[in-house]
């Protein structure tokens, strides 16, 4: 399977400033990435992905022979009261996603996914012939 790296061109500005105990400033939101980890046995891949902040309704995982999209909206409002008079109200509301794709072909009819505190745990078997299809979040 290959790896896959997102580069980010502003990603090493850390490192570069680690012993100077100052951080870069960064302008604007930004969208967390979807964290994963895959792992493979008897027959079934079983992939752990971190998605805090997201409900369950939010996510979509689609699955199109052995390439596997997980897909989440994120919505995110704060506002700060005093009193009845309203300080500051901040909104963003955006999108991540995250596709891979797997040596084996996934049998979407007996796959499983489940959201519990902000990790999605998706059991996707192996299967010999190819389809397409979505799963339903529980």
């Amino acid at each position: 399977m290959a790896n896959l790296t997102r580069y980010d061109p502003f990603g090493d500005l850390d490192d570069m400033f680690k012993g100077l105990m100052l951080k870069p400033v960064r302008f604007g939101h930004q969208v967390p990435e979807i964290k994963m980890d895959v792992k493979e046995n008897n027959g079934a891949y079983t992939v752990r992905a971190e998605i805090p902040g997201v409900k369950k309704e939010d996510i979509k995982v689609d699955v199109e022979g052995n390439v596997v999209s997980i897909s989440a909206e994120v919505k995110e409002e704060k506002e700060q009261k005093q009193g009845e008079r309203v300080i500051r109200s901040e909104r963003y509301y955006g999108s991540m996603s995250r596709s891979f794709s797997l040596a084996h072909d996934v049998d979407e009819k007996t796959a499983n996914a489940k959201y519990t505190d902000g990790v999605l745990e998706l059991t996707l078997p192996k299967k010999s012939g190819s389809r397409s299809g979505k799963i339903a979040v529980q």
